[in-house]
């Protein structure tokens, strides 16, 4: 229902309500018993439940001490304390659901379990490393990261290691291990945490949904604490978050949840939208909320995305059909450009073609810290890096490692503090100047360096100190010595208050999830990669368009999408544009009559029975693997099997496992005799697994390609 504000109260609601358009006016206004917002992207809707929020406090329909707003990150969080203390009600708890979670935990944990909490483990992969150990299992880093995020997705999902089993059968080989192993990784890793005393961030969450189950004490007073809740992107809830909501609330219906289906792109962490679109069902005297209008995109923009979600099939975890039709957004911007599709010979080309349109960009006035360069995967930026590099034009990497964790800012710290005593007793010299001649051993010199890689963003780091140097000489005075620049260094290492380093933006699209730029260039949109090559059904496929569509909407002027036909310079012009493009793209057509309805990548052919030089049955299932028995001569070139045993020996070694962990000789003969043209052909091989796919699968191609040119 919409609450009535007091008599008197005019200039309250023209003060609060006055700015919104009539839907968001009608969420802000709308201040009791169930709320579902649907927001689609670049619509407001931070604004619309922040307002929201300030009317209920200032009205006194909310008392700001008991209502509590969870997010997803703790960015977001972040914005929307700032913005409801900007509307007069900072003392409202606007926390991520592990935070608030946390805070709970700590509180409770003396009188409900008893002793002390245990501390939080920060990383899982030391865990997982030692758990593999114990049970003898070979691992690299890539293979400790794909179980930790198993771990993870099973943990969201409510299994434990001993119903992990019959819940993950279509979860393929995480990590390259079978999902036996997985689930005794999965006993081990418990065990490990068990005997360290820690808990991980997974756990904050199972022991508060655990206490709030068995203990009707602590159950009533954290009810009787928060009486509202508001939840910002209710798509990404998992069913352990959801499970936690269902025990704040304790039966009750004052909740408000915000989402869009057609942003859920994190369905491999356990997140579905299935609790969004079943809102209506759960509370049918819910009221619901379109927010449609995006202030935040051209028309051009806005066009592309809502075609590209209306080429979309149907399927998927709705409830129901009518609300599993994606919002259409209307633009409320004026006209802009139109997007460029642009097709490139090879990888290479294509980076060199997005660094030259930026570089344009630039001069005719729009900041590196408005565009960004968006891809699927991570291992795709090195391109971009050294394009950027190579033309003088600045990045950051989005999604990488944190500032003050990088080494070169914490050695830079570490001899700036070593300075101070030498400072002390010498000429003085400008803040600015003395930081440049401190970490110039360390690397950093006036011009930034052409190569991209590691050396650049070593650069880049150093460049970031300096140009804090200078900013704070500048503000502080003349009087802001080397001492106090190095103390300011460690309260913002404290609070991960970073400087900002100048440049273009290089993310995945996942982790340009809830940011926005002046110009995007989304890369890479070829058959493959977007969607991914695992994307192996109908589901799958639907998330790779979501994820396409996140991308797009980033955009508020200026949106370029490229794919390139070979991957390196002279290769086998063999790539496809997206499937996604289709009928987008100039000269294209709806990928319906391209390709048949409902097409998905085909799944990974079953491994021969009989051997395709003499029609023998195979033995084993190596015979399998290569679909050749052992007494035929195999069909490779020699240079071809050598060239990948020698890229297989370097991997392994720097990887430091054994060569088999990488791909057993049957998988490189297999590889050899098939050299597959593209990622789809190679995943059709039997041992390469979506895991190795995306780990070895660019370099494999790359190999093929150069021995044949030998």
């Amino acid at each position: 229902m919409t609450t009535e504000i007091p008599e008197g109260n005019d200039s309250l609601e023209d003060r609060i309500l006055g700015g919104l358009d009539a839907e968001q006016r009608e969420v802000a206004s709308t201040l009791t018993g169930p709320l579902c917002v649907l927001a689609g992207a670049g619509t407001g809707k931070t604004r619309a439940i922040t307002h929201r929020i300030a009317y209920g406090v200032h009205s006194g329909v909310y008392s700001p001490q008991r209502l509590l707003a969870v997010t997803f990150t703790a960015r977001a969080a972040a914005e929307m304390r700032s913005r409801l203390r900007d509307l007069g009600v900072g003392n409202v708890q606007a926390r991520t659901f592990h935070a608030a979670a946390l805070r709970q935990l700590q509180f409770f944990w003396p009188q409900a379990v008893g002793g002390t909490l245990p501390n939080l483990l920060d990383h899982k992969a030391q865990m997982i490393a030692e758990a593999a150990r114990r049970l003898r299992l070979s691992t690299d880093r890539a293979s400790i990261r794909d179980l930790a995020s198993e771990i993870e997705w099973a943990k969201v999902s409510m299994l434990t290691p001993a119903n992990y089993l019959e819940n993950a059968r279509d979860r393929g080989n995480p990590g390259g291990f079978d999902l036996t192993a997985v689930a005794r990784v999965f006993q081990s890793y418990e065990d490990v945490k068990t005997d360290r005393n820690v808990i991980d961030f997974e756990d904050v969450l199972l022991i508060t949904v655990g206490i709030l189950q068995e203990d009707p004490k602590v159950a009533a007073t954290v009810r009787e604490q928060y009486r509202h809740f508001v939840v910002d992107e209710y798509q990404d809830v998992s069913p352990l978050q959801q499970r936690l909501l269902e025990l704040w609330l304790g039966g009750r219906d004052e909740l408000c949840v915000v989402g869009d289906a057609s942003q859920t792109i994190y369905s491999f962490t356990g997140a579905s939208p299935r609790h969004l679109l079943g809102f209506k069902a759960l509370y049918p005297n819910a009221n619901v909320v379109k927010l449609i209008r995006d202030y935040r995109s051209t028309p051009q923009v806005v066009k592309l995305a809502n075609d590209l979600l209306a080429a979309r099939r149907s399927g998927g975890p709705a409830a129901d059909a009518a609300w599993a039709a994606p919002l259409k957004l209307v633009a409320q911007r004026n006209a802009g450009p139109a997007p460029q599709f642009t097709e490139c010979s090879d990888d290479e080309a294509e980076a060199a073609t997005v660094a030259a349109k930026i570089r344009g960009l630039l001069d005719a006035g729009t900041p590196a810290s408005e565009i960004a360069i968006l891809f699927r995967t991570n291992g795709q930026s090195e391109a971009y890096e050294q394009a950027l590099a190579s033309a003088g034009i600045g990045y950051q990497l989005r999604g990488g490692e944190r500032f003050f964790a990088r080494k070169e800012v914490r050695d830079a710290i570490l001899q700036l503090r070593a300075a101070t005593r030498a400072v002390a007793e010498s000429a003085p010299q400008p803040l600015g100047q003395l930081v440049r001649d401190i970490v110039a051993s360390l690397g950093y010199t006036d011009a930034a360096p052409h190569s991209g890689g590691a050396l650049r963003e070593r650069w880049e780091s150093l460049a970031a100190l300096v140009a804090l140097a200078d900013e704070l000489a500048l503000s502080r005075g003349p009087q802001f010595s080397l001492a106090d620049f190095v103390n300011e260094l460690q309260e913002r290492s404290l609070a991960q208050h970073a400087p900002t380093v100048q440049g273009v933006t290089l993310a995945s699209l996942h982790a340009a999830k809830g940011l926005e730029w002046d110009a995007v260039f989304l890369v890479g949109l070829c058959e493959g990669l977007m969607p991914i090559s695992f994307a192996d059904t109908p589901e799958a496929v639907d998330e790779e368009r979501r994820l396409l569509y996140v991308g797009i909407t980033r955009a508020r002027e200026h949106l370029a999408l490229s794919w390139s036909t070979a991957r390196t310079p002279g290769g086998r012009a063999n790539r496809k544009p997206s499937r996604f493009l289709d009928g987008l793209r100039p000269d294209s057509v709806a990928s319906s009559s391209v390709r048949g309805k409902g097409a998905v990548p085909r799944r990974k052919a079953a491994a021969p029975a009989s051997c395709r030089v003499c029609g023998s049955m195979l033995a084993s299932g190596a015979e399998r693997k290569v679909g050749r028995c052992s007494q035929c001569p195999p069909t490779y070139e020699e240079q071809t099997f050598n060239a990948l045993r020698e890229w297989r020996k370097e991997v392994a070694l720097s990887a430091e496992v054994p060569a088999f962990v990488v791909f057993t000789d049957a998988t490189l003969t297999a590889i050899a005799e098939a050299r597959p043209a593209s990622l789809e052909e190679l995943a059709r091989l039997a041992g390469v697994g979506p895991s190795k796919l995306e780990k070895y699968g660019e370099a494999v191609l790359a190999v093929l390609v150069e021995s044949t040119t030998l």
